[in-house]
């Protein structure tokens, strides 16, 4: 079986696009960087993410029963860098421009996004494979996407 960093180093070939899915439960609002969203099914239509179990967001979105999507806009780098560094929750949204969707925070400028509900979830290693209901999808800024390329972002 191949070892971790040697998919890690040719999956870094093939690029990605970058959002944040947050969750906000009661006041408390978390937000993480992934290159993992997929759509998983049109009817009905699911997309799908990838949380690593020692994520703070990962127990915070179980316990939400959904999350908010953010897809990154090109122009949106130190976003991603910014979610993807665990910032401290109380550091986490300060001079973030967000606002309040139904199931966390949408990230002002992104290309798009997606409330979801929790339908289900996978073990996968040291991750966890959510899958998401889409509730509402929402057209944003009309520019090139955020990817992840060789482990650096850059523009579609």
């Amino acid at each position: 079986m191949a070892r971790g960093d040697e998919l890690r180093d040719v999956m870094r070939r093939h690029p990605a696009g970058v959002a944040v899915v947050t969750v906000d439960l009661d006041g408390e609002r978390l937000g993480t960087t992934v290159g993992s969203l997929v759509s998983a099914a049109l009817e009905p239509p699911l997309v799908a993410v990838s949380v690593s179990r020692h994520a703070a967001l990962h127990e915070l979105l179980r316990a939400a029963g959904g999350f908010a999507v953010s897809l990154l806009a090109a122009s949106q780098a130190p976003l991603a860098q910014h979610f993807a560094r665990g910032v401290p929750p109380i550091a986490m949204w300060h001079g973030i421009d967000a606002r309040d969707g139904a199931r966390g925070p949408l990230l002002e400028g992104a290309v798009g996004w997606l409330e979801c509900a929790l339908e289900g979830e996978l073990a996968a290693g040291d991750h966890t494979l959510f899958l998401g209901g889409v509730e509402r999808v929402e057209h944003g800024a009309d520019e090139p996407p955020l990817l992840r390329l060789g482990g650096e972002y850059r523009s579609a």
